[in-house]
This record gives structure tokens, sequence and C-alpha cells, in this order.
């Protein structure tokens, strides 16, 4: 019998598909999705794969999914009511926040309005202490009678943060047993189990996150694993996670916080992925969808990686502005808008860019389901980039005058034409997106110039080479599939846990039983989530990161940590190793100082599955251009100003030797490639077309 995985990757305007048949055979897939219940779109997807390529879900072996359901509950402020617990005199830690103003020359400055209102924050006489020991109890009939409380105020879910609960979980624990006999239909969320490490404020900002998230994620999987249930499927059912690992659904139910990147970081991985099999160790993903356009350093195989991440900014483009969530993410910033990023005329008259999208519905004005306002989508059409006749291989016609006419909103109090228009909206986007990528290499000490840029998702093809001519990139690479690549990333993306425990201690302080129990806990944990998600024990891999300082400092460091290194209790070892990390970054040392370790994160990985990305395309090695095209288009070249006819040349008639050279367009299903200047095209031995620019 035929075996098939599919990866199902739900953004904001599209919902994507990669199916894989026999190990052997890539089938894509793309449609508009359905933001009232995503979970629709996903089953009339699967509904219309099934017809298309003749097969049944009986067949699946595997569904990995990544959502934007957690995301889009944060920022639009659609989870449930929410309470928190904490520790008496904490009820306002989540509104004081850091000591830090993200912009310290604005008097008006303003922070994110917290999940949970003031008068459903409670605190409880209780208090454990930094090293662990519990000074004083909560008291059951408190408990009690703050549960009849939670029921009274319609509370369906509730964060548990108590003071130094990183140190020692009994309090935490109390309250939860107590609660769960009260009031059994809560959602609780202990930070104990979220983020057991230090910093109060991150640690209940993302309990409560995770708490408000939680009746609506839990919802949503459920129903959706019943449904796929329901079309005869059996298989298992994984979902991505924020730091690029798939696990199985239980982990993303009881921490649907962990989710909150799911889809940006498949893309990430899957651009690792191609990248180790092309040859190219240091590349730039770039992932242009329908809403936002994001970035990440990608290099020897693997995405950057960060232990915090933010969402809901207040103002899109400055740190702090937004909650910090402690979740292991891959390290993904948004650098600009999205297809369907809504153009508007600012207070003194400049084009203003998002941070409104048109999304699916009613989507920007060229799709004719109601929108009105002029988007990234609707200048593109304008420009020529894109076919209204072929979008979506020709099963969703665009109108060309419904976009012009959008444009026109802008044009008249600008007293220019629509394609002016249309033309600066592009420059404007691509120019943005390249100053957002030039700073986020720089703060991680990269040079664009020694990067290759891979631009995938439906609008990274067609910005991708004005933003690599503006970061001077000389090579861009445009994967096969580029328009679903983020869900091709669910299926070579192998299964992952990383849990993190919090012990604050000087290294030649350190209880090293105390340590072994800490690690062996976590490895039990991360074993048993990987065995749920189907990998046997002896192809987990651990890896053991601590994260010091100098004792003084207020930032860490993070070290990898051979675990042989705990059973020899090798203090010197453990030093050097940091000294060497410091080194790097710093180029010095200080010697004179003691070293503390502050949190240990254990990983657990296991074997991933891969595409055969090498079956892609066409086997043969040609040359004759002439093939592949299949007509000419005029489109607006920035260079000159002017529109120009330009060959087209259909993505899956180029076979693997064949080059051509820019200006041109190549279409495919989910996307088109858009190079609208001089430069050099090569298809590779994996068919990804391959830029020198």
């Amino acid at each position: 019998m035929p075996s098939y995985r599919l990866g199902v990757d739900v953004g904001g305007t599209f919902t994507d598909f990669v199916l894989i048949r026999d190990g052997e055979e890539i089938l894509l897939y793309k449609r508009l999705s359905t933001p009232d219940d995503p979970s629709r779109g996903v089953l009339a997807g699967l509904r219309e794969m099934c017809e298309l390529h003749h097969f049944s879900p009986a067949d699946l072996t595997h569904i990995v999914h990544g959502t934007t359901v957690v995301a889009n509950a944060l920022i639009e402020r659609k989870g449930d009511r929410t309470a928190l617990i904490t520790t008496e005199g904490f009820h306002d830690v989540l509104e004081i926040g850091r000591e830090v103003r993200y912009d310290i020359y604005d008097l008006g400055i303003e922070n994110p309005e917290p999940l949970v209102p003031r008068h459903l924050r409670f605190g409880l006489a209780e208090r454990t202490m930094a090293d662990g020991s519990v000074r004083s109890k909560p008291q059951p009939d408190d408990i009690v009678k703050l549960a009849g409380q939670l029921v009274d105020e319609g509370v369906r879910s509730v964060a548990v943060c108590l003071i130094h609960a990183q140190s020692n979980p009994a309090n935490e624990q109390a309250v939860a047993t107590i609660l769960r006999e009260q009031a059994p239909d809560l959602h609780l969320t202990l930070s104990s189990e979220i983020a057991p490490e230090i910093r109060e404020y991150e640690r209940m900002a993302t309990t409560v996150a995770n708490a408000y998230v939680h009746p609506l994620v839990n919802q949503y999987l459920l129903k959706l694993e019943e449904d796929f249930a329901a079309m005869g499927f059996s298989g298992r059912f994984l979902v991505m996670l924020s730091h690029g690992g798939v696990a199985a659904i239980s982990l993303a139910r009881n921490k649907p916080v962990q989710l909150v990147e799911s889809g940006p970081a498949a893309g990430a991985h899957a651009c690792g992925f191609v990248g180790e099999r092309i040859g190219l160790n240091e590349l730039v993903a770039f992932d242009m969808g329908g809403t936002t356009a994001k970035a990440c350093v990608v290099e020897q195989g693997e995405p950057a990686y960060t232990t915090e991440t933010e969402v809901a900014r207040i103002h899109r483009f400055k740190k702090g502005s937004g909650m910090p969530l402690k979740v292991p993410s891959v390290d993904m910033i948004e650098i600009g808008a999205g297809g369907g990023s809504i153009r508007r005329l600012g207070h003194i008259g400049m084009v203003k860019v998002g941070p409104e999208s048109a999304g699916s519905q009613p989507g920007p004005a060229c799709y004719a389901l109601g929108g009105t306002d002029p988007t990234v989508t609707d200048a593109n059409l304008v420009l020529g980039f894109l076919n209204a006749d072929s979008f979506l291989g020709g099963s969703m016609l665009l109108d060309k005058q419904r976009a012009e006419n959008a444009l026109l909103s802008l044009a008249g109090p600008l007293s220019l034409e629509p394609v002016d228009v249309a033309a600066g909206i592009i420059q404007l986007t691509n120019e943005n997106m390249a100053t957002a990528a030039r700073l986020y290499m720089a703060e991680r000490g990269k040079d664009p110039q020694r990067h290759t840029l891979m631009a995938f998702g439906g609008g990274g093809p067609v910005h991708g080479y004005r933003v690599a001519r503006a970061l001077r990139m000389k090579r861009v690479v445009y994967p096969m599939g580029a328009g679903v690549f983020s869900a091709l990333g669910f299926l070579v993306t192998a299964p992952a846990a990383k849990l993190v425990r919090s012990y604050v201690v000087s290294l030649h302080e350190m209880d090293w039983r105390h340590l072994d129990n800490l690690v062996d806990e976590m490895s039990t944990q991360t074993r048993a989530l990987l065995a749920e998600a189907g990998v046997s024990d002896c192809d987990i891999e651990l890896t053991l990161t601590s994260e010091m300082r100098y004792v003084g400092q207020g930032h860490e460091v993070a070290v990898e940590v051979p675990l042989s290194l705990l059973r020899a209790k090798d203090v010197k070892g453990l030093r050097a190793r940091f000294e060497s990390a410091y080194e790097e970054l710093f180029s010095m040392t200080l010697d004179e100082l003691g070293v503390q370790a502050i949190n240990w994160r254990l990983s657990a990985k296991g074997p991933g599955m891969g595409a055969p990305i090498e079956h892609w395309g066409s086997p043969s090695v040609g040359d004759d251009i002439t093939h592949a095209q299949t007509g000419e288009r005029a489109i607006y070249l920035a260079d000159s100003r002017t529109f120009a006819n330009v060959p087209v040349y259909d993505r899956y008639r180029l076979q693997r030797g064949m080059s051509f050279v820019g200006p041109a367009l190549v279409v495919e299903r989910e996307s088109t490639i858009v190079i609208d200047g001089p430069g050099h095209c090569v298809i590779d031995d994996f068919s990804n077309l391959v830029l020198s620019i």
C-alpha cells in the first residue's frame, strides 16, 4: 500500500499543503485560509487534495500541522477569560514589567495591556525563598474560597505564578490540587511547568499567555483530531513547535504557547535542509506570506535560536513593546509586511505600510472578495508581476481593474497615476524589508554579503530579487515549491523537545547531586515526549546547555556542556568552556571573577524523516530554454522606470542544467519569481533556481 505524509501550514491568508507519497514524490497545494475557523480550510484542503491526487486520509501515516491560532489569539485578544493567582503583593508585575523602556525618548510610551485585568489577579499568603526553601504554605481554606470566586467571575482559565516557584514548585502544586478538586472545569497553567526559570515578569507573562490561549487551542486541536479521525485518518497527528521540532498533540494541548511561531520555524528548517544538500552553509531565510515577512540566519543547516520571543508589539518593529514569552524559538524576526498588508496615507501625507492586513477575508481588492483597500498584492498585479489569469494555477482569478481602483485612493491625494503609486509601494516595501534585515544581521555580527538569500512563501519569490540587491547579496536561491515551503519544513524537521530548569549557583559551590537530579528529570520528561511522537529511545540525541555569566553580570552566555563533564564533576572544564564562548563574543575574559551558572537547558532530538527533493522537477539535463518559455509579459522595471516585455518561463518545464538571464518571470502554481533586472539563473541538481546577481 502507498504511504503518505502530509504537512499543513495555516497562515493568515493562505493554508499550504505538502504531500510526500511513498518517499519519492512531493505534491503541493494551496488554498485561502478560513480565519473564522481555521480547521475548515484545513479539512477542505485535505478533501480537495484527496480528490486531486486519488488517495484517502486513511493512507496518511503522518499529519504535521502548524497554525497561527496562538499568535492570532494573543495579537487580537481573542483568548478566554483568564485569572492570575500569584503571591500576595505581586499582583502588578504584569503591568510593571521590566525596568527598561523600549523607547527612552517617548514621554507618552505605551505598554501592552495585560491579558488579565486587575480585578482578576488574586494574591495568596504564601512564600517560597530564592533557594527553594518554603517559608509559608498557602492555606487550603484560602484556595477553596478563591475557587468559588473564580467560578462566580466566569473564569475559564487560570495562570498560577507564585514567587520563586522555579526553585520549588511545591506551593504551586498544592494550589493546583485544590483548584482541580473545587473547580474541575478550570484550565490550569502552572509557571513551574511552563517556564521554570528566573526573571519574574517574563515567567509570569509566559504563564498568563499560555493560560489565555489554553481553552481555545485545546478545543481547536481536539476538534481537528476528531475530524481527521472521522475522515478515516489513524496515523500520527503531530504539531510544529516554535523551536522547530515536531511533537505529539498532547504537548501542544498542555503548552500551546510553544506554538506561537510554529509556521515560520518550519520555513527556516526547510531552508537549512535544502541548503545542506546544495552546499550553501551561510543562508538568510526570507519568508514573505500574505500577512508578514520574516528573516532568519541559517548556518551549517541550522537556524539561529533564541530562548525568548515577543508577540503583540505595540510598535511593530520596536523590540520590547510587546509581550515577552520564555519560549524556545527559531530566532526569526519580522522584517516587514505581507502581500495582503494595507497601504494608507499617514498623518503627514506619506504612504504608511500596514500593520493591518486584508488577510483572506476580505482580501486584497484584486481578489474581488469585498476588499477595497490597496495592498502589496494589488501593486504587484498592476506592475505586471502577477498574472490575473494564472494565480494559484488559474484556480483563482484576479481583478486588475479593482486593484487599480484601490490604488486610486492613494494616487488622487498624491497627484500620481496608479502605476506610479504601485511602484512606490513596492519600492517602499522592499527597502523597509532590506533595512530591517540588515539591522537584524548586524546585531548578530553577520555580513549580508557573505550570505545567500533563500526566498520562499507566496511573496518571497516576488520580492526576493530586490531585497537581495538592496542588501548587496550576490546570490538568491528560489527552492522548488517556494510558495508552500514552510509546509515542507514540517516534513523534514525531526521530533524534538526542549526543557529548562533554573539552578543559580557559582561553579565552585555546585551541588553535583542536585544538578544530576535536574538533568535526569529533564531527560526522563523529554524522552517521554519523544516517545509520544513515535521516536525510539535508542534514537534520541540529548544536548545539555548551561547559561553562565561572571558573578555580578546581568546577562548570560549559552555554553554547550558535554554530559561527560557532569559525570566527572569537572569544574575547570566547565569554566574553560564558558570562557571560550565568552572570549569568542567579547574578545576578552575576566579571569579574576567567579563564574555562575543560571539556567540548564536540555534538548532531545530524534531522527528526521527527510523529503525526496532530488526527485523534484525533471531529472533531465537540458540547455534549450525555449522549451520552458510560455510567452512574454510587460512588467515594470524599476531601474528604468518603464514597462518592458520579458520572457515568462514555466517552472515545471525548467530542466536541471538550463540557464537564462534576467529580466524574466518564472511562474509556478503557488508563487511567481520576479527578476526585474540583470542576473544569471541556473537550475541546479535539486531543481532549485539559483540566481547570481
